[in-house]
């Protein structure tokens, strides 16, 4: 089939998250790897009585409350919410807090984020030439649209996508269609003349096959379909088999 558009995940399909790339701390003994280290250096400064093990355990439960509250109904717990219980877990009211200190702490951690996103080196030739063709966008599911900008933008190929939707932005996570019907409309598509590239078969292939999309399962470790998903258009190893799948 003729696409007009192609619609990629981020994470572990345009870019693969290498946790050994976070900094190491160590808490109670035991060497995590986490942004806690760099909140508390900068938390402190303002807040002398927390301690680093402390920071590291509501930034943790900051982001179990977070994934609790999105398994509900998939909508998105933004950062600036997610830090607004990390203050209450340390019992500080971020009202009282220097201003700007909540916005300075979320940019740390995006940036130790930032810094473990792997952007693979053949990912980047491929999506130009793809470019050259398709309307591409990028539709991930993050609570912080400035993190995804900065890898893509690190890649060099941010300026390659006419959409790049953040469920942040649009205040649903896949598989809703709310956050893919933004895309496309960005785009200018209709889900009939696209294909969507993930590698979760439950938000990826299941979200883009209900809105009427194609989809195409990046699945590496050949993992079996669960047995309620709808089997995607395409299975394929690693992007790099995209394109024999768009020039049979």
């Amino acid at each position: 089939m003729r696409y007009a558009a192609l619609l990629f995940d981020l994470f572990d399909t345009l870019v693969r998250f290498d946790r050994t790339r976070m900094p190491e701390i160590r808490v109670n003994g035991k060497a995590v790897r986490s942004s806690a280290g760099e909140l508390h250096a900068l938390l402190r400064a303002h807040v002398p009585g927390v301690g680093l093990a402390a920071c590291y355990e509501a930034l943790m439960d900051s982001w179990r409350e977070a994934e609790r509250l999105r398994a509900i109904d998939h909508r998105e717990v933004a950062a600036p919410a997610r830090f607004a219980y990390f203050f209450r877990r340390l019992g500080l009211e971020e009202g009282a807090l220097p201003p700007g200190l909540g916005r300075a702490l979320i940019d740390t951690h995006r940036r130790a984020l930032g810094r473990a996103a792997e952007f693979p080196p053949h990912h980047g030739p491929l999506l130009r030439r793809l470019a050259a063709r398709y309307r591409l966008a990028v539709v991930s599911n993050f609570d912080y649209t400035p993190t995804a900008l900065d890898i893509l933008e690190r890649a060099g190929v941010s300026e390659l996508f006419g959409a790049i939707v953040v469920s942040d932005a649009v205040g649903w996570r896949k598989p809703r269609r709310e956050i893919f019907d933004e895309a496309l409309g960005r785009l200018g598509a209709g889900p009939g003349d696209a294909l969507f590239v993930g590698d979760r078969a439950d938000i990826d292939v299941a979200g883009a096959r209900a809105v009427g999309m194609d989809a195409a399962w990046i699945n590496p470790g050949a993992t079996p379909l669960p047995a309620a998903i709808a089997p995607p258009t395409f299975e394929i190893r690693d992007l790099a088999e995209l394109e024999a799948i768009l020039n049979p």
